[in-house]
């Protein structure tokens, strides 16, 4: 009887493994889904680069697209995104034409969304991707600038960034709400809902279950829209000259939602930011989507420079890039020598500053399947942690709350409310 049930319950196992590798096989067997960011000049970097993500996350096959024209012979993938941000889209709208997509999601931005309104072959290719009942959002003020232009939220209940609620045309139901999804579209509010807004895009798209999949490892806020907090030790004040002069290393392997809310945040603020490419060319390739981002200057001309402030995105394999060039950790070790403010978020807390000495009798956070590699693991349950001089945080997440954090040490907390609300986070 024993030998008997034995058997049984191998049977039942090898009868799960074999269901289990087919479920895979069938999973890997059919096409990702498709999905089309377009961009334009003065597009919104952080809603573009959410979008992008946390779309990758969920499995899907990105594009982002420029609505530009380019002479002969040129490709013309450059793209002056808002706040100085630099980015090298996959490929052009025009040559996308005739293409099938399952999603279509236009960040927002001034003047990119008008220049995304311009296009009329994305115009042309949005209609006919509604027609046939396919997924299709907008966030910021594409909602109202872009497709509430083209007519293409009759009747449907949408929101926006909220000083463009007034430019919906009388068709549109309008709703004051940080996500809304109705029928076949979703729209968002601003840079601070672009997590929210990929999200709901995810579960449209997929379903709950994948949504919550791929927002596990974000750390998204438990309660959106509420003030942001930080955890501070040994306050001391970060002191400047002027203009605060930030310096934000990145690699190829970067986590651009990390990386540009640090750009665009402190750029908001006033602050002047120098993006440093370790990598020989000023172009990167960011973690997740493979985004293309273009650094200002390469690391080594940075080097000549000083600065207020040196702070890292996260990203495991930008992380570990961080660590093994010895130009960025003698800066970093002269940074904190002298007392002067420095920070890292996800990665780059257990992977660069922990390993050569930078976080010697300080308290940190970090991302938490890494935060075993720290020394001193008492406030890593916190989302940004201040101690003296060094800040730290812990996913793209809380990036935003990093970013704010650091705009209050710099400038104060009235200017840091200010930047909240009006990136839409509070």
């Amino acid at each position: 009887m024993a030998a008997a049930a034995s058997s049984l319950a191998r049977r039942a196992v090898s009868c799960r493994r074999l269901l289990l590798s087919r479920a895979f096989a069938a999973a890997a067997a059919r096409p990702a889904k498709r999905v089309l960011v377009p961009v334009a000049a003065g597009t919104e970097p952080v809603e573009a680069a959410a979008t992008a993500d946390v779309l990758n996350r969920a499995g899907a096959r990105v594009t982002v697209a420029t609505v530009a024209f380019a002479p002969a012979g040129d490709e013309g993938l450059l793209v002056e995104a808002a706040y100085g941000v630099k980015l090298v889209a996959d490929a052009r709208v025009a040559d996308l034409e005739g293409e099938a997509f399952d999603l279509i999601a236009l960040p927002g931005g001034m003047p990119g969304s008008t220049n995304l309104r311009e296009c009329k072959v994305l115009e042309k290719m949005v209609k006919m991707h509604a027609e046939k009942g396919e997924l299709y959002g907008a966030i910021c003020a594409a909602p109202a600038v872009t497709l509430a232009h083209w007519g293409m939220l009759k009747g449907l209940k949408a929101t926006c960034y909220p000083s463009f609620m007034e430019k919906f045309t009388a068709e549109v139901i309008p709703v004051n709400s940080r996500v809304v999804v109705d029928r076949n579209v979703v729209t968002s509010q601003g840079p601070g809902t672009a997590i929210e807004f990929a999200l709901a895009l995810v579960e449209q798209l997929y379903d709950k279950e994948k949504m919550e999949e791929v927002a596990g490892p974000l750390y998204v806020r438990p309660q959106h829209g509420a003030e942001y907090t930080s955890e501070e030790l040994n306050s001391v004040e970060w002191k400047c000259s002027g203009t605060p002069q930030v310096l934000v290393p990145v690699a190829n392997g970067s986590e651009e939602i990390e990386a540009l809310n640090l750009i665009d945040v402190l750029r908001r603020a006033g602050a002047n930011v120098t993006v440093a490419s370790v990598e020989d060319t000023l172009q990167i390739v960011t973690r997740r989507h493979k985004f293309n981002l273009i650094a200002d200057m390469m690391l080594d001309e940075a080097a000549k420079m000083e600065f207020d402030l040196i702070v890292m995105p996260g990203g495991l394999s930008g992380a570990q890039k961080f660590a093994s060039t010895d130009k960025l950790v003698d800066l970093l070790k002269k940074q904190a020598g002298s007392g002067k403010p420095y920070g890292a978020i996800c990665a780059s807390p257990a992977h660069v500053l922990e390993p050569h000495g930078l976080l010697k009798g300080k308290k940190a956070t970090a991302f938490p399947p890494m935060a075993h590699l720290l020394t001193d693991q008492s406030l890593c349950e916190n989302r940004v942690v201040i101690d003296g001089n060094l800040i730290t945080s812990r996913a793209p997440g809380t990036a935003t709350e990093f970013a704010l954090a650091i705009v209050e040490k710099l400038f104060g907390r009235e200017k840091a409310v200010s930047i909240a609300k009006e990136f839409v986070f509070m």
